[in-house]
Formats: structure tokens, C-alpha cells, sequence
């Protein structure tokens, strides 16, 4: 890695978000965390991430509304949106892809996979 990346880690669940935050770190990335839509795009405004990684379902704003905000966001248009979530069914992916994130991850996750999907994204 040439430098350290910043990613932000949007998930409601305190467990998953520290799981998730601690496998980042050790992966060598920079991790800020927020724990729904609103404080998602509060982060990204006062520091602008390099990925975005998004869990669909969180209170309030829902996945899929944060990641329009945030691509309409001046200065966001670039920062790559990976949809973070449980659903897994064939078809799922292609229809986050339809509403405009640039990737998705599967949960439950494995921390070798997980860091190898991160580093694809932050590499495409």
C-alpha cells in the first residue's frame, strides 16, 4: 500500500462496526466510523473518505439514500460507495450496483476476503 487510505464504516450494529473498523486498521487503513446515515454524511464532509463502506439497513436514513446524498455531494462524485450487507441473494448485487454504489460486500465477512475486497475497490 502506498499510502494510508481513509475509509469511513457506516453500520448501526456497535459490534459489526467495531469488527469491521479493527480488521481495517489492521489491514493498515485509516477507519472513521458512524453509526447512521446522518453522522455518515456529517464524517465525509468534514473529512472526505477514499471508500465508503455502507451497511444498507440503519435507522433514519437508509443505505441507499445515504449513498445518492453523498454521490451528489460536491466533492464525492469520485469516492467509490460499497454496499456492506446482509443481503446476499442472487440478484442483490446488480440491484445495489442499479442504485448507484460502485460494489458490494457480503456479510457475514472473513477478514482475509474483506481486506481483499477493500483493496480491489480502492485499486479499480
Amino acid at each position: 500500500m502506498d499510502r494510508k487510505y481513509r475509509i469511513l464504516v457506516v453500520e448501526d450494529n456497535p459490534v459489526n462496526l467495531e469488527l469491521f473498523a479493527d480488521f481495517l486498521t489492521l489491514g493498515g487503513y485509516e477507519c472513521r466510523r458512524a453509526a447512521n446515515g446522518e453522522e455518515a454524511l456529517e464524517a465525509a464532509k468534514k473529512e472526505p473518505p477514499d471508500l465508503v463502506l455502507l451497511d444498507i439497513q440503519l435507522p433514519g436514513l437508509d443505505g441507499c439514500a445515504v449513498a445518492r446524498l453523498l454521490k451528489s455531494s460536491e466533492g464525492m462524485q469520485q469516492v467509490k460507495v460499497i454496499a456492506l450487507t446482509a443481503y446476499a441473494l442472487k440478484g442483490d448485487k446488480e440491484l445495489f450496483l442499479e442504485k448507484g454504489f460502485d460494489g458490494y460486500i457480503a456479510k457475514p465477512i472473513m477478514m482475509k476476503e474483506f481486506l481483499e475486497a477493500v483493496e480491489h475497490y480502492l485499486r479499480s
